[in-house]
């Protein structure tokens, strides 16, 4: 789809931000790959993450640090040194407890200052903490995913916010070796210790030696990834990558040091995105992290929409969902924009699905509040590289650029039939998995590059440092009944765009069949826009309206009359009312769609799509 924007907007200023120059070094391999690596030296990192907090508590001790709702719907927040004093509290607790590397903290609950108390109290001295995605505790019945993980972990303590909401879980694992703690509603039982108890602990000099004795190489968190069906892997994060990968994000996005960053955030802990990348970001650099409890989602996202009201960001993450369901408020409401973008510099998204139509949403957006347009960038990084291995440290001209190679990083594109792999090395790359050490060693390559199992492609061949292309996953693609290969990441990019603003992602379908389908998440917006039914209309209305089913197959049939052959022709889709699930693993880790995992998941609804004799939500294509 051609872009919307104006010449005004095209030809605007970018708000001035301070962001590092793209220079890479390149060396071509004889199979047909080639080595990526800045030219920037990676500069010394600090030893471990506790080393943030007790600067801070000396430099900014009033600054806020985090804040959160509390129950009359006001701001709880906590400072620098309070979070100092407290996670010494918590520390002294977990030493007197006989906790160490061997028996990590286990973290059940969502994001909360209790969570970032615990975890942080935990790792600083020396023993690792493993946040683990509640899902696992409050949607599964069997608690199949949950159970494995604590026999894996073997955890000294578990915790969890609301020892009522998580009671079924507790009771379906074995505490016999555990603490069980809860910030309220203890457990019926079971023997619980309530958080304020690990709060009223009294710092000795225990606390101080325990922190001096952590180096780079102690084990700073066991962070759960899993593909479409089996066990998680616990991936073993080291104080190396943590504080390595954030010297490389303060070497890239150099404004983090012109003032405290501010973020209102939803992105769950339990994923490395925020996790690591946004938690480090901020306590690295003394910012300011106000929790959102709202998501993209209905019935959550006016939650959002009430904390970004209150907080104007300097920074604003998000998912392609995330965007959609903000835009059409800032479009609306000119005092919200104009406290939403007063003191933003950078806007990050994740690249392999946002929709060329929402990024000229979000400039021309940007433009009516400010006059400027916003940087706005995206990268790459997995649980296993703690997780940034290049950024797009510049305003990107293209969708799906994830940029460059971040200091220290050294990249592999290695040739994968027509594919090239993206492996790396380097101090932020993770040492492996927790009791798998066969998996360990098939994730490396024979020059000690891990493999990540994702393809790029150069921008510009010539000019390596203008940035990658996200290409897909490579376990992703597979063959018609012809034998023909289907280049998923491609194919699924390239319907969203034919089909804007109707599509916000999708999964292809039709492996050793004759023809392709897909399963597709419309959007909201711009479903409301096609069908013309207004704000009010939900989805389960829309997937069903006329207009938007007619705008779907006509727009499908102009893309598959220059399509180029029968690895690219779609003929069906059936359109999904329930947006993809992280706690199913249909959202990845890195932002974007599991393709085999939403397969698994919706195998009933393909069955559907690709019969003999399809029904009639089916969407048929000539």
């Amino acid at each position: 789809m051609a872009s919307n924007k104006s010449k005004k907007i095209e030809t605007a200023p970018l708000r001035p931000v301070a962001l590092a120059k793209s220079a890479v070094a390149v060396t071509r391999l004889s199979d047909g790959g080639m080595l990526l690596k800045s030219k920037d030296p990676l500069l010394d990192y600090d030893r471990q993450i506790g080393v943030w907090l007790r600067g801070w508590a000396k430099q900014r001790p009033d600054q806020v640090f985090l804040g959160e709702r509390d129950d009359s719907g006001g701001w709880r927040t906590i400072t620098y040194s309070e979070t100092r004093t407290a996670c010494d509290a918590i520390s002294q607790f977990l030493l007197d407890r006989r906790l160490d590397h061997t028996s990590p903290v286990m973290i059940l609950s969502e994001n909360s200052i209790n969570f970032a108390l615990l975890a942080i109290a935990a790792m600083q001295v020396g023993i690792p903490a493993s946040p683990v995605s509640p899902s696992y505790s409050l949607v599964s019945r069997d608690f199949s995913k949950l159970i494995p993980i604590s026999k894996l972990l073997n955890p000294g303590l578990i915790f969890a916010e609301d020892g009522a909401k998580f009671e079924e879980a507790l009771k379906a694992l074995d505490t016999s070796n555990a603490d069980i703690v809860v910030a309220q509603n203890p457990v019926l039982g079971l023997e619980t210790t309530l958080f304020s108890e690990l709060l009223s602990a009294t710092p000795g000099p225990g606390v101080d030696e325990a922190f001096a004795n952590v180096t780079p190489d102690h084990i700073a968190k066991y962070m759960f990834t899993s593909g479409s069906t089996g066990t998680p892997k616990g991936v073993i994060n080291t104080h190396r990558m943590l504080c390595a990968n954030q010297q490389m994000t303060s070497q890239t996005l150099q404004f983090l040091a012109d003032e405290p960053p501010v973020v209102v955030d939803w992105l769950p802990w339990h994923h490395t995105a925020a996790g690591n990348f946004m938690f480090n970001t901020l306590l690295c650099n003394g910012g300011s992290y106000y929790i959102d409890t709202g998501k993209p989602v209905p019935g959550l996202f006016d939650q959002t929409l009430e904390n970004l009201r209150d907080i104007s960001p300097t920074m604003y993450f998000n998912v392609p969902a995330g965007f959609a369901s903000l835009l059409p408020h800032l479009e609306r409401e000119k005092p919200f924009r104009e406290k939403f973008f007063k003191n933003i510099k950078f806007i990050w998204y994740a690249g392999a699905a946002l929709t060329q139509d929402l990024w000229d949403r979000i400039e021309h957006v940007a433009f009516k509040a400010t006059g400027e347009r916003i940087a706005m960038s995206s990268g790459f990084g997995t649980t296993e590289s703690a997780p940034s291995l290049t950024f797009s440290h510049w305003h990107a001209s293209q969708l799906g650029n994830v940029g460059a190679p971040m200091p220290g990083c050294e990249i592999k594109l290695a040739p994968m039939g027509d594919k090239l792999e993206i492996r790396a090395k380097g101090p932020s790359i993770s040492p492996g998995y927790l009791g798998d050490p066969d998996l360990t060693a098939s994730s490396l390559d024979e020059d000690g590059f891990f493999k990540f199992g994702d393809a790029m492609r150069l921008l510009d061949p010539d000019n390596p440092s203008k940035g990658l292309i996200f290409d897909g996953r490579l376990s992703e693609n597979f063959k018609l009944s012809t034998g023909t290969w289907v280049n998923v990441g491609l194919l699924r990019t390239d319907i969203v765009a034919a089909c804007a603003p109707a599509l916000q992602d999708l999964v292809v379908c039709g492996h050793n069949k004759d023809f392709l389908g897909v399963l597709a998440w419309p959007s909201l917006t711009g479903c409301q826009e096609i069908s013309g039914l207004g704000a009010d209309a939900d989805m389960a209305t829309l997937i069903k309206d006329p207009k938007v089913r007619t705008h779907i197959a006509e727009t499908l049939s102009n893309f598959n009359a220059t399509a180029g052959g029968s690895s690219r022709v779609i003929k069906r889709v059936i359109l999904m009312a329930e947006p993809p699930r992280i706690d199913a693993d249909e959202i990845t880790d890195k932002g974007y769609i599991n393709q085999g995992a939403t397969l698994v998941r919706r195998a009933n609804l393909i069955g559907g799509l690709l019969s003999d004799k399809p029904p009639r939500t089916v969407i048929k294509i000539d």
